[in-house]
């Protein structure tokens, strides 16, 4: 059963603090830690431009194990040179020494403004705090500490069986504007009392990273932080699951479920975003070519917008498929919006009036039959608003 409770499974303490990284008044830091060592997996940004803690965290990760997760909101600690990197490791370093594991097992994440150093003087006195309230705080306390520009927080608890052992599996995620992942989302931590091999965890994370986080954009601007980790502690005492099992597969659809959920949060708390919208092509040559598309026509700002103004301008989503370099015949092609077909076969069908009533909904269906193959891929999205533009322009005041 999948719920947005706040249960946090067998093992793990949270804590939070606050260290006025960016404004006063709100809790910005988290520790999600392991009772025991964790088998452990993760997925960062393909951004050329990486921030201190994912060049750290990568680098970490590659051993399959860890411990413990620090996430701040405020400040990405991205662009700060040697002294971002410098900081990442006395924040680890001092985690580690407090909660009396190797440093190696720590894991840092950042979110928020980019190209300002960390205010260590603020943050270091905070440590001891984060470690010793352990056990203090809920999920829902860790998903509130990470928020930047999201305007609710993300999280969600799965409850899972295998065997007779009963466990769970939840997670929490940010993100809100410079939503257009590749590998991974904007921030997102899961921690799960099953017991799984470090193989099968990698496996599952990346076919379901790509199947939630990496099928959404709200603005097409991919981030330099984007992290996904996975701790597994196997206090549910199942028996340990591998690649390839039955029980691997259902771990691999509730992961997927759990992360397809977090993503749609991300979209329908697009900044400034009135609309859900969902861009699904079929009849494409492969799934990936159908993928390409889809994420052409989201990542629109010309589509978003018609879409905001209740315009059912077909034209713009024609023009963003024949710019992704994807090669198909514009007049095979069919469109609709919810039901209502406005395309056929490359032409109108003169039935705007009535795809103009559906664009008045709140969630949209743009359909797009290319009607040459047999895939189809799907990418969730928003609408682009005024209100994205002022949230943007003001984000550093």
């Amino acid at each position: 059963m999948i719920n947005e409770d706040s249960v946090i499974p067998k093992g793990f303490l949270i804590s939070s603090a606050e260290a006025a990284i960016k404004k006063p008044g709100r809790n910005d830091m988290t520790l999600i830690y392991s009772t025991v060592r964790a088998q452990a997996a993760g997925v960062f940004t393909n951004n050329t431009v990486k921030a201190a803690p994912v060049i750290v965290d990568m680098e970490r990760i590659a051993k399959g194990y860890g411990r413990a997760v620090f996430i701040n909101s405020g400040n990405a600690n991205a662009c700060t040179g040697k002294k971002g990197m410098a900081d990442v490791l006395k924040i680890s370093a001092a985690l580690a020494k407090l909660l009396k594991i190797p440093e190696t097992d720590v894991f840092v994440s950042s979110t928020g403004v980019i190209g300002t150093p960390l205010p260590m003087d603020r943050i270091i006195p905070k440590i001891p705090e984060l470690a010793q309230n352990l056990g203090k705080s809920t999920l829902l306390d860790a998903a509130q500490a990470i928020m930047t520009t999201d305007t609710f927080p993300k999280l969600i608890s799965t409850e899972l069986k295998f065997g007779k052992a009963q466990s769970t599996l939840s997670a929490i995620a940010k993100g809100s504007g410079m939503i257009s992942p590749s590998m991974a989302t904007m921030l997102s931590c899961a921690i799960t009392d099953v017991a799984i091999t470090t193989d099968a965890i990698k496996e599952a994370l990346s076919a379901s990273v790509n199947e939630s986080f990496n099928s959404i954009t709200v603005d097409g601007q991919m981030s330099t932080n984007d992290t996904v980790i996975v701790f597994a502690n196997g206090l549910a005492g199942n028996k340990t699951i591998e690649k390839g099992t039955k029980e691997f597969k259902s771990f691999q659809k509730y992961l997927t479920e759990t992360f397809s959920r977090l993503s749609d949060m991300i979209v329908r708390d697009g900044e400034g975003a009135t609309k859900f919208i969902t861009v699904e092509v079929t009849g494409a040559h492969t799934t990936e070519t159908g993928k390409v598309v889809a994420r052409a026509i989201a990542d629109s700002s010309l589509v978003k917008t018609a879409i905001y103004g209740q315009d059912a301008n077909w034209g713009r989503i024609m023009a963003a498929m024949g710019a992704s370099n994807i090669q198909f015949d514009p007049y095979k092609v069919d469109i609709s919006f919810n039901k209502v077909k406005v395309v056929r076969k490359g032409l109108s069908t003169n039935n705007d009036t009535a795809a103009t009533e559906v664009l008045k909904k709140k969630e949209i269906l743009i359909s797009v039959n290319l009607n040459m193959g047999e895939n189809s891929a799907k990418i969730r999205t928003c609408d682009l608003t005024e209100e994205y533009i002022k949230i943007n322009a003001e984000y550093r005041t």
